[in-house]
This record gives C-alpha cells, structure tokens and sequence, in this order.
C-alpha cells in the first residue's frame, strides 16, 4: 500500500515538472510584450531629423523606443519621466494630440497661404496672429482665466491680445524664426510619444514658408538714399525693372517717385 502512495507521489511530480506552472505562463506573456515593445518602428526614422535628433536620444526600454536627450536644451527637463511606463506615456501621448489637433487650423492655413505663394512674411503674420486668437478662445467658458491670461499678457508683452507679429520679429530678426516659433513644434517630443510619423508632414511646414519666400520673393528694407531704380538694378540688374517693385508695393507707395527709409518692400521675383 505504501509503495503505492509512494509511486502516485512520484508521478504528481513528475507531472509537475513536465508541465509549466501559472507563473511560467505569465512570464512568457511578459516576454511577448517586451519583444511587442522593442519591435515598434516609425516608418519615418526621428534621427534623420536633425530637429528631432539634437533632443532625444535612442532608448530600446522606452515605449516608443526614444526618450528625451538630457542635455537637450528643449527636452532635457522631461527627461526624467519614466518613458518605460506606458500609463505615463499615454497620459502625455493624449495631451499632445490635444495640442496638434489646437494647431492643426494653422497648419491647414499655412498650406492654403504656401498654394497662393505667400511669402514668409505674410504667412508669419496671419499665422502669429490667428495663434493668439486661438490661445484666448480656449478660454471661452473661463472668464476669470480668460481675464488673467488678457492682463499677463498686456503686462509681459503690452497688448492683452499677446505678442504682435512686429515685436517677434524684432525680437528674433527672422520672419521664418517667427513662424517657427508660433508653431513650437517639437519632432522630438512626438518620436517620444508614439506621433512622429501622425505628424510628420507638418515639420517642414516653415521651412517650405521659407522656401518659398526665397524663391518667389524677397522682403527689403529701403535706406537712405535709395529709389526703386537703384533697387530693381540691386535685385535685378536693370533699373528699368522698377515698376515690377512699384506694382507689387502698391499698398504702401503712393508715389513711385517718393519711398522713405523704413518701409519694408517686397521684391518679386522677375518677371
């Protein structure tokens, strides 16, 4: 009888050893994740971005496989959240696209102004301005908050609007930079959370507004001295050219034969 017991215990061993526990199981589940995990590829590479590049850095244990590059300058603050986590990933992943979906009218508007071959200027401008429209609208059902933000900004920038077009571009010297900045689009922080190639499309949107500018027209600041003939044999290498300058300023020139240092001309591409 005994040897019986003996031999029913032998055998639930047995059985025991040959077929994995709860546990195992689970623990071949977490594997197929981490390998799910490490396995995520954008189909567009973040790295190729320098904008992207100089803010993150390559982290296989990251949910998206990126996380910010401590040293960064932009990022570098976020670098200490867990990227592994993904709950914390998600929750920033959220509030991103909230943000993208808040610029996605500018985005739109850009495009629109880049098929009519507005220069940089005149892009920068509407865009900048629409940017601050948009900031005080999402306040529309917060007075209170709507009345702070209107003082904050009357006292840090002198118009309760926010900063004009002219201010940023005294301030940066740079109507593309002006842009950019009403943009603040940020490709690092998209790799880290999963949205690089969502967004993709829209990161080269100022420097096309650049481009563009650069091949169709130029913006000049008229000195002392100068007249449209002297211009137009500047730009184009006959004076005789002027009356191209002359129509496409009409706006601002009432008298072709009178332009004042200070006013700021757009110069056409030749005809």
């Amino acid at each position: 009888m005994k040897k019986k017991i003996i031999s029913a215990v032998a055998a639930a061993l047995v059985l025991a050893l040959a077929v994995p526990a709860f546990p195992a199981f689970a623990d071949t589940e977490t594997e197929t994740e981490t390998e799910t995990k490490e396995a995520f590829v954008y189909e567009h590479d973040p790295m190729e971005n320098p904008l992207a590049a100089a803010d993150i850095i390559v982290n296989p244990e990251a949910v998206y496989g990126y996380s910010p590059n401590p040293e960064s300058k932009r990022l570098g603050t976020y670098a200490s959240f867990d990227w592994t986590d993904r709950e914390t990933v998600e929750k920033g992943r959220q509030e991103r696209i909230a943000y993208h979906e808040s610029m996605a009218e500018l985005y739109r508007m850009i495009e629109e102004m880049l098929g009519e071959a507005k220069n940089v200027e005149e892009i920068a401008r509407a865009v900048s301005q629409r940017r601050n429209e948009i900031r005080l609208e999402s306040y529309k059902d917060d007075p209170e908050g709507l009345k702070a933000v209107k003082e904050s900004n009357l006292e840090t920038y002198g118009n309760e609007f926010g900063p004009t077009a002219d201010s940023l571009y005294e301030k940066y010297g740079s109507w593309q930079t002006v842009l950019e900045k009403a943009l603040s689009s940020n490709p690092g922080m998209d790799a880290c959370l999963g949205l690089y190639d969502d967004y993709y499309d829209t990161y080269d949107l100022a420097e096309e507004a650049g481009k563009s500018a650069k091949e169709t027209e130029n913006l000049y600041t008229v000195v002392r001295g100068d007249s449209l003939w002297k211009i137009a044999q500047r730009y184009y290498g006959s004076g005789e050219k002027w009356v191209q300058i002359y129509e496409r300023n009409r706006d601002i020139i009432d008298n072709p034969s009178l332009i004042y240092a200070g006013q700021k001309l757009v110069i056409p591409a030749a005809a």
